[in-house]
């Protein structure tokens, strides 16, 4: 078997290990939907109608917040499933695990590809945990198969270079409660993004915070898909933060995961 092989299968080992802790742990994959699933009811029924007031007319009513906010609590929900990763991984690097898999026969990159792909697939179960909340409390997406089709890709982009973000951050924590708090900057972000509210409504320098942080292009672009709002180049920023975010995060959770072994 080929080199490449070997990764693939020793991954898919990993990956089966994280899925099985998620199946026997399942409150920790319900728990990533349980802050944006509270954020969305809470917002469409205690402020819905106050803060379409206050957005000058842009967002009229609270049936039409709704469908404004369900896009942003969606992407809350995927940064919520990836800050788990930080945890787990700081766990398997505290609690000695890793020092065993460094002993066996196994590709050093499997450790952490099988928590990047396993948390991918949690942080999915989580979006449709949130979607069926919001369907169920009057969201009507007007988006066609294709754009789901498309919506769907966006949200593991977002979810697998956040992740690998989150794996990072496992990596320099010391103990799991400075895991859990690290990665708390990536469920802020949304907020000060176009999550609740449009950027125009915002005061000029927290405006042009928001228009030039990673989650509004990612949250107006799954807006688009899910609701017909005008998209424009916030596809292409989106993807192209997607990019850039997984890349650092590869790069320096590599970094950081040989620096230990080779201690």
């Amino acid at each position: 078997m080929s080199t490449l092989g070997y990764a693939v299968q020793d991954s898919t080992t990993m990956l089966r290990r994280n899925l099985k802790h998620a199946i026997r742990y399942p409150s920790l994959s319900l728990s990533a939907a349980l802050l944006p699933v509270m954020m969305l009811l809470l917002f469409v029924y205690a402020f819905g109608d106050s803060i379409g007031t206050g957005s000058g007319g842009a967002i009229a009513g609270r049936g039409a917040y709704l469908e404004y906010l369900t896009p942003g609590i969606v992407i809350m929900a995927v940064g919520s499933g990836s800050m788990s990763t930080s945890i787990a991984i700081c766990s398997d690097m505290t609690e000695g695990i890793i020092n065993r898999f460094r002993t066996m026969n196994i590709t050093r990159s499997s450790f952490m590809t099988g928590h990047v792909l396993g948390s991918v697939i949690q942080t999915m179960f989580s979006v449709v945990v949130v979607l069926a909340v919001a369907l169920a409390v009057g969201f009507r997406p007007e988006a066609n198969a294709l754009e789901w089709v498309a919506a769907a890709a966006l949200l593991m982009a977002i979810a697998f270079s956040l992740t690998w973000l989150s794996v990072a951050l496992g990596l320099i924590s010391k103990t799991v409660e400075a895991a859990s708090n690290k990665p708390l900057i990536i469920q802020f972000l949304p907020f000060i993004g176009s999550a609740f509210v449009p950027a125009d409504s915002m005061s000029p320098g927290l405006r042009w915070f928001a228009e030039n942080q990673p989650f509004t292009p990612m949250i107006e672009t799954l807006r688009g898909l899910l609701t017909g709002s005008p998209i424009g180049a916030d596809a292409w920023l989106a993807l192209a933060w997607c990019a850039g975010i997984a890349l650092v995060g590869h790069l320096w959770s590599r970094s950081l995961f040989n620096r230990d072994a080779n201690r």
